[in-house]
Protein backbone atom coordinates (compact mmCIF):
# COMPACT_ATOMS: atom_id res chain seq x y z
CA UNK A 1 0.00 0.00 0.00
CA UNK A 2 1.35 3.39 -0.98
CA UNK A 3 1.96 6.09 1.61
CA UNK A 4 1.50 9.00 -0.80
CA UNK A 5 -2.09 9.79 -1.73
CA UNK A 6 -2.71 9.01 -5.39
CA UNK A 7 -4.96 12.06 -5.80
CA UNK A 8 -2.14 14.40 -4.76
CA UNK A 9 0.23 12.82 -7.27
CA UNK A 10 -2.38 13.08 -10.03
CA UNK A 11 -2.90 16.74 -9.13
CA UNK A 12 0.85 17.37 -9.44
CA UNK A 13 0.91 15.60 -12.82
CA UNK A 14 -1.99 17.72 -14.07
CA UNK A 15 -0.34 20.94 -12.85
CA UNK A 16 2.65 19.93 -14.96
CA UNK A 17 0.78 19.45 -18.21
CA UNK A 18 -0.87 16.03 -18.05
CA UNK A 19 -4.42 16.31 -19.32
CA UNK A 20 -5.45 12.93 -17.94
CA UNK A 21 -3.65 10.31 -15.85
CA UNK A 22 -4.65 6.66 -16.02
CA UNK A 23 -4.90 4.67 -12.80
CA UNK A 24 -1.95 2.48 -13.77
CA UNK A 25 0.16 5.56 -14.54
CA UNK A 26 -0.90 7.18 -11.26
CA UNK A 27 0.21 4.07 -9.39
CA UNK A 28 3.55 4.09 -11.23
CA UNK A 29 4.05 7.79 -10.43
CA UNK A 30 3.36 7.15 -6.75
CA UNK A 31 5.80 4.24 -6.66
CA UNK A 32 8.58 6.22 -8.37
CA UNK A 33 7.95 9.30 -6.20
CA UNK A 34 8.18 7.21 -3.04
CA UNK A 35 11.39 5.56 -4.28
CA UNK A 36 12.90 8.99 -5.00
CA UNK A 37 11.86 10.36 -1.60
CA UNK A 38 13.31 7.29 0.14
CA UNK A 39 16.63 7.65 -1.71
CA UNK A 40 16.76 11.38 -1.03
CA UNK A 41 15.98 10.84 2.65
CA UNK A 42 18.69 8.20 3.07
CA UNK A 43 21.30 10.51 1.53
CA UNK A 44 20.10 13.55 3.52
CA UNK A 45 20.22 11.48 6.70
CA UNK A 46 23.76 10.35 5.91
CA UNK A 47 24.78 13.99 5.44
CA UNK A 48 23.13 15.02 8.72
CA UNK A 49 24.90 12.21 10.59
CA UNK A 50 28.21 13.20 9.00
CA UNK A 51 27.62 16.71 10.38
CA UNK A 52 26.98 15.22 13.84
CA UNK A 53 23.22 15.80 13.79
CA UNK A 54 20.20 13.54 14.13
CA UNK A 55 17.91 16.08 12.47
CA UNK A 56 17.79 16.41 8.69
CA UNK A 57 17.93 20.07 7.67
CA UNK A 58 17.02 21.88 4.48
CA UNK A 59 20.70 22.06 3.52
CA UNK A 60 20.99 18.26 3.79
CA UNK A 61 18.04 17.75 1.46
CA UNK A 62 19.39 20.28 -1.04
CA UNK A 63 22.84 18.67 -1.05
CA UNK A 64 21.31 15.21 -1.35
CA UNK A 65 19.19 16.37 -4.31
CA UNK A 66 22.27 17.75 -6.05
CA UNK A 67 23.96 14.35 -5.73
CA UNK A 68 20.90 12.39 -6.87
Amino acid sequence: MADLPIAAVVRIAKKNGAERVGSDAAGALVTKAEEYIATLTREANRLAQHAGRKTIKDEDVKMAAENA
